[in-house]
């Protein structure tokens, strides 16, 4: 299969690959701010390339990718859309249920935009598995990520920092302006570390409200981390973990 994209196939050619298999990815990205030196896009071409060179090497199909997700905290900037989270939950329900009409059973969710997106998007696996019979799986890089960012010297998640930069540098290097970057300065609160990495003792993570979101924009246009310390080769190592990672997933299903 040379594309892996279920939009790029006819239906006689849908119908012959549910002959073989029944495994689909369904990359989740958003549309929201990052900062001045990267698009709005960037959860979603992650998600899509991730999804894509996984399909490509397992010979997996691909669902279109979605371009939204739940980013209440980005409307602080401009080109943010932001869906709210029931929304999403029966979207991506309604997708699953569709494709799993046609046969589809087991569903791989590539998550782009990290841990904001989570809440909804287990709420919509869980759905789907109750009511559908089916098997889904969340992948997000944030957690998939774990064993090689200490390997390449990244600091902690962030948003539009030095990690995700250097991805899409490695992956979409026309749309990142890393001139633009601006870095942040550390601001530790005691229990609280979003960081899925982060082994000590802290609070859930919750989107910060507007207000807090202002401050982050007027001191670096909307980034928190380092993302100066971006790198493409770093970046292609990481994307390949990654994208390694999404392919031992679909061989357990």
């Amino acid at each position: 299969m040379a594309v892996p994209w279920l939009h790029e196939m006819s239906w006689p050619e849908v119908e012959a690959y549910l002959q073989e298999k029944d495994i689909v990815l369904l990359p989740v990205g958003s549309t929201e701010q990052h900062a001045r030196h990267a698009p709005l896009g960037t959860d979603t071409f992650i998600a899509a390339r991730l999804a894509e060179e996984a399909g490509q090497q397992a010979d997996v199909v691909c669902a279109p990718p979605l371009h939204f997700g739940w980013s209440p905290h980005h409307m602080v900037l401009p080109g943010t859309i932001s869906i709210e989270a029931p929304i999403l939950q029966g979207l991506v329900f309604q997708i699953v249920k569709s494709l799993a009409h046609h046969g589809f059973r087991r569903f791989v969710l590539v998550n782009g935009h990290r841990i904001a997106n989570l809440p909804w998007l287990q709420l919509a696996a869980e759905q789907a598995q109750r009511e559908l019979g089916v098997r889904v799986v969340i992948f997000d890089p944030a957690f998939m990520q774990k064993e090689i960012v200490p390997a390449l010297g990244f600091g902690k998640v962030g948003h539009a920092e030095e990690i995700e930069t250097s991805q899409l540098m490695h992956l979409r290097p026309e749309l990142v302006r890393i001139d633009l970057a601006v870095d942040s300065e550390p601001h530790p609160q005691a229990l609280y570390e979003p960081d899925p990495n982060f082994a000590g003792d802290t609070l859930c993570y919750v989107p910060s409200t507007l207000a807090q979101m202002e401050r982050v924009a007027r001191t670096t246009g909307g980034s928190t981390g380092q993302p100066s310390k971006a790198d493409a080769a770093l970046g292609q190592r990481l994307h390949a973990h990654l994208v390694k990672r999404l392919g031992q997933v679909i061989s357990q299903l």
